[in-house]
């Protein structure tokens, strides 16, 4: 029977005693009704995974005794960078959490002119912690003991502007000639940009490929942006990494 997964932000090591803190304490009692001396596993997202005994539960005042740590990693060979534009509610979040489990090491969030959402500083705050919230649950459902890396909102232009790693980088076009998976292999990152519904005007798609982006195209119909961002994740760990 799988264990029980749980993200701990503290430091692991066996022999430790750590109390669950936010909202994994009253999951793990009150949800899962787990009880003292249930087995459960642990990860804090930087790698490796360690057994772990429930020790106590009083409410959501849970403790965890550490256990031994087994050094296993679930990561792509491929390292994925998805900067996508930010759309609507359930949509953003579908994007973070379907990312999470394709094995997307970072996640980008752009504010495009055609985004409908838009974030002051406090706003774009809330949200990133939002979404790394939906990153740490899919991580623990998923396996994957490193939690992807989620940047604060900037716009597009900022994000072209100041992206200086390194990766073969894709541009999302349903007019670009080139298929995705018609691609040559790419080096060992990559980076899509996907935009948000109404999609990238032409002036960003052509600031995108002036900092180095290329068009392809997944097929003849326009998916949906959320579509758009499972459909060419799962695509490009086909071909070049490890599904």
């Amino acid at each position: 029977m799988r264990l029980t997964r749980v993200y701990v932000d503290a430091t692991l090591a066996p022999g430790a005693r750590v109390e669950l803190t936010g909202g994994a304490g009253a999951h793990v009692s009150r949800v899962l009704r787990l009880r003292a001396g249930d087995e459960l596993t642990v990860f804090n997202g930087q790698g490796g995974e360690f057994c772990a005994r429930l020790d106590s539960a009083r409410g959501s005042a849970v403790t965890v005794l550490v256990g031994e740590a087994h050094d296993l990693e679930r990561e792509s060979p491929l390292v994925l960078r998805l900067a996508q534009g930010i759309s609507r509610g359930e949509r953003m979040d579908l994007v973070v959490q379907k990312a999470t489990e394709l094995g997307v090491a970072e996640l980008l969030p752009v504010l495009t002119e055609r985004s409908v959402v838009r974030l002051d500083a406090q706003q774009a705050r809330r949200k990133a912690d939002h979404w790394r919230a939906i990153a740490v649950a899919a991580c623990e459902q998923s396996g994957r003991n490193r939690v992807p890396a989620i940047a604060a909102a900037v716009s597009l232009a900022q994000f072209l502007r100041e992206d200086a790693l390194e990766s073969t980088r894709l541009l999302l076009s349903p007019l670009a000639g080139v298929r995705l998976s018609d691609m040559p292999r790419p080096a060992r990152a990559v980076t899509v940009l996907i935009g948000p519904e109404g999609g990238l005007t032409p002036q960003e798609q052509e600031n995108a490929r002036s900092r180095g982006y290329t068009g392809v195209r997944m097929g003849p119909r326009v998916l949906r942006t959320e579509t758009a961002a499972i459909v060419a994740l799962t695509l490009l760990q086909r071909e070049f990494g490890d599904l």
